[in-house]
């Protein structure tokens, strides 16, 4: 197993922003009008502890990341978002590489980004003193030819299920979900991989294939449990072939990482991962990505977060 890098033994670097302006961007729609709810406190707290505060909000995710590259573009010194994970990852793809600090206002259903970083997700104003407080951590991304993700690509079964959803109308909100993950399980076969870590190729059969910027996703589903979003590696996890009623056991245990410990889990360490199975299709930060085979790297410290102590 590759080892870590050393700056990860406890020495996270921070720095302290001295600007007064900030860009507070919302999806209006995040988690049934959380975002919008959150926007509005982030913007008047913002307001009282002596902030600029420009507001402007993404119709759509299109309009969202063209906002989010105008920012940039400007020069904006801290760009925050109000939203879930997608928001994130709509941000990310213009703030990568970039001065400009993210700050989050967690407002959507998974919130695993904000997870990572400590932010409180479920007190709006909570969060909002952390962007108040200005302190920026430089983290990892990972990256898929042009696009960027910070929490974990789905290459599997849990794939699969985001796809039957998708793909359904009825019922609405997280339930659908539920029975998209029923309906698969009827039909679920492993799948046939194709794996190259950093150069090492491998052919093998696994109900899934996770690759990790950050441990979780899905709210708290800790996949790849002992990623690290600074560590300048990417974590990847597989598990070979079981039964449906062993992988309907297994997944409570996602929640306390204690999955690492079954017969049936592989986990390696790598800086470029290239991932195919036929008929799959990936997803990062809950977003769909695209048919497999895709080409995963890593993008050490892209970007710039707002976060706590």
């Amino acid at each position: 197993m590759v080892g870590r890098s050393a700056r990860t033994a406890g020495r996270i670097a921070y720095s302290r922003r001295v600007s007064r302006h900030v860009t507070v961007l919302t999806n209006p729609t995040a988690g049934g009008g959380r975002g919008a709810r959150a926007s509005e406190v982030a913007a008047a707290r913002l307001r009282e502890a002596g902030f600029d505060v420009r507001r402007l909000s993404g119709r759509n995710a299109e309009e969202a990341v063209d906002l989010a590259r105008s920012c940039v573009a400007e020069g904006v010194p801290d760009l925050v978002v109000c939203g879930g994970d997608g928001m994130v990852h709509l941000a990310v793809q213009a703030l990568a590489g970039s001065s400009t600090s993210l700050g989050i206002i967690p407002a959507g259903t998974g919130n695993d980004v904000a997870r990572y970083l400590g932010i409180p997700r479920r007190d709006p104003a909570a969060a909002v003193d952390v962007v108040v407080g200005s302190r920026v951590r430089t983290i990892d991304l990972a990256r898929v030819g042009e696009r960027y993700f910070a929490t974990v690509l789905a290459a599997g079964f849990d794939a699969l299920v985001n796809e039957r959803a998708n793909a359904m109308t009825r019922p609405q909100g997280n339930l659908r979900y539920t029975v998209a993950t029923l309906a698969e399980l009827r039909v679920f076969e492993p799948l046939h991989y194709e794996l190259e870590l950093d150069g090492e190729r491998c052919e093998l059969d696994a109900m899934l294939v996770a690759v990790g910027n950050g441990p979780s996703f899905g709210g708290g589903l800790r996949i790849t449990e002992g990623a690290e979003i600074d560590d300048g590696w990417l974590d990847v996890v597989w598990f070979t072939p079981m039964s449906r009623w062993q992988l309907v056991r297994t997944y409570p245990r996602l929640y306390t990482g204690s999955h690492v410990r079954h017969r049936c889990y592989h986990h390696r360490r790598a800086r470029r991962v290239r991932v195919g199975s036929p008929g799959v299709v990936a997803y990062a930060d809950g977003e769909r990505l695209g048919s497999l085979p895709v080409t995963v790297d890593i993008a050490p410290s892209a970007l710039r977060v707002i976060c706590p102590r």
